[in-house]
C-alpha cells in the first residue's frame, strides 16, 4: 500500500504475519502526525516480525525517532521480531539513546500501620534531630562569620561601608516606628497591670522600680530583638534567598568573591551597630509609657522619674546593651544563614524566611536564659 504525502512517501506490506514499512522523503513533526495512526493502527499481537526501512529518508527529527521507538516498543511488548535498517549516523545515535523495553512498575508494598505512640516518638526524634543539626550549622556559620568579621576589622578598606550604612538605615532608622509602638505599649501594659494590685497595699510608687528594672534590664532589649527578628532577620533571609534562587550568589563565587565577606559581613555589622541604639530607644519609650498609669493616679512625673533613677544603675543599662549586641548578632546571622541555605523552587524563599524568624526567636530566648544564669552567678 502506497500513501503519498507532500513530503513523505510510505510503502507498507503485510503478508503472512510479516509487516514491512518503507519510508522515504521528509519525516518531521508535520508529516509524522499524519503517519502515526496509519502505521501504528495495523500493528497486531499476531504479527511475527516488523521490518522498518528508513534508508530513503532525507530528514528525520525527534518526532520520527519517537515513531520508530513506538513501533519498536510494541514489538518488544508482544515478543515480536523487529528490525530497522537504513539509519543514518545521527538517527542511530538518537534512536539508541532510549530504552524500548516495556515499563515494569513494582506493586506497592502493603503499608504497615504505626500506632500513635510510635508516630509521636518518630516525629519527636525527627524534630530534635533537625533542631540539633540546625544548631550545629548555626555555630559553624557563626564561626565562619566571626573569622570574616575579624578579617574585615583588621582590613577596614575591604568592608563596603556605604552598604553598611544603607543596611543600617533600613534595619535601624526605618524600624523606629514599630519599636516605639511595641515599647510604649509594653511599658503601659506592664505598669497598668502592676499598679492595680499594688494599689491595694499602697505601694503604687514601686511601679517605677518595676518598670525601670524589667524594661531596661530585660524586656527592652528582648522585645527589640524579637521585632528585629520578624522585620530585619526575615528581610535578610528573603534578600539572600532571592539571590540564591536567581543564581547571583553562584555568580559571586564564580568571580572569586566570598558571599560571606561580600554579603553577610555587611548585614551583620549593620545589625550590631543599630541594635544597641534601638534598645536604648525602646528603654526610654517604655519608661515613658509606664509613667502614664501613675500620673493618672495623681503621682507627679518627678516622683516617677526619681523612682526609676534610684532603681536602675549603669550596670543594669550596660547588661541590657551587652545582651542586645548578642541578640543583633543572632538575628542577623540566622537570617543570612537561612537565606544562603535557600533551595530551588517557588516556595523556597518563603520557607527560608519563616525558618529565619523561628530560629532567631528561639536563639534569642535561649541566649537570654543563658545570660540570666551568668548574671545571677556573677551577682550582676
Amino acid at each position: 500500500m502506497n500513501s503519498p504525502s507532500k513530503d513523505i512517501i510510505v510503502k507498507t506490506d503485510q503478508t503472512e504475519g510479516h509487516y514491512i514499512i518503507v519510508l522515504s522523503g521528509l519525516l518531521n513533526v508535520n508529516t509524522c502526525g499524519q503517519l502515526w495512526d496509519q502505521l501504528i493502527h495495523p500493528l497486531s499481537p499476531n504479527l511475527k516480525s516488523i521490518k522498518l526501512d528508513v534508508s530513503r529518508l532525507s530528514y528525520c527529527d525527534m518526532s520520527g525517532i519517537a515513531l520508530f521507538l513506538a513501533i519498536h516498543t510494541f514489538a518488544n511488548t508482544h515478543r515480536q521480531s523487529f528490525k530497522i535498517s537504513g539509519l543514518s549516523k545521527e538517527m542511530s545515535s538518537l534512536f539508541h539513546r532510549f530504552s524500548t523495553e516495556p515499563a515494569i512498575f513494582p506493586s506497592p508494598e502493603k503499608g504497615v500501620r504505626i500506632n500513635f505512640i510510635e508516630q509521636t516518638g518518630r516525629k519527636t526524634y525527627l524534630f530534635f534531630t533537625q533542631f540539633v543539626q540546625s544548631f550545629i550549622d548555626h555555630i559553624v556559620f557563626v564561626g565562619e562569620l566571626v573569622n570574616a568579621f575579624v578579617q574585615g576589622l583588621l582590613h577596614p578598606s575591604q568592608i563596603r561601608w556605604k552598604d553598611v550604612w544603607i543596611v543600617a538605615e533600613k534595619a535601624g532608622v526605618n524600624a523606629l516606628p514599630i519599636v516605639s509602638l511595641i515599647a510604649f505599649l509594653m511599658g503601659l501594659i506592664l505598669a497598668f497591670q502592676s499598679v492595680v494590685p499594688m494599689s491595694k497595699f499602697g505601694a503604687e510608687i514601686f511601679v517605677a522600680d518595676l518598670i525601670g528594672l524589667s524594661m531596661i534590664r530585660e524586656l527592652g532589649p528582648l522585645m527589640t530583638a524579637i521585632v528585629l527578628a520578624g522585620r530585619t532577620g526575615s528581610a535578610f533571609a528573603a534578600e539572600l534567598g532571592a539571590m540564591k534562587v536567581n543564581e547571583e550568589i553562584d555568580a559571586l563565587t564564580t568571580m572569586g568573591l566570598d558571599p560571606i565577606n561580600f554579603l553577610v559581613v555587611v548585614r551583620v555589622m549593620a545589625a550590631l551597630i543599630v541594635t544597641p541604639f534601638l534598645s536604648i530607644f525602646a528603654d526610654v519609650i517604655s519608661v515613658i509609657g509606664g509613667a502614664i498609669p501613675l500620673v493618672s493616679m495623681g503621682y507627679p512625673v518627678i516622683t516617677y522619674y526619681n523612682g526609676v533613677v534610684k532603681a536602675v544603675d549603669c550596670i543594669d543599662l550596660l547588661s541590657g546593651l551587652y545582651k542586645s549586641l548578642f541578640f543583633g548578632l543572632l538575628v542577623a546571622s540566622a537570617g543570612c544563614m537561612c537565606g544562603l541555605q535557600t533551595k530551588t523552587g517557588a516556595g523556597a524563599v518563603g520557607e527560608s524566611t519563616t525558618r529565619a524568624v523561628v530560629n532567631s526567636i528561639i536563639l534569642i530566648v535561649v541566649c537570654d536564659g543563658i545570660f540570666s544564669v551568668i548574671f545571677y552567678y556573677l551577682g550582676v
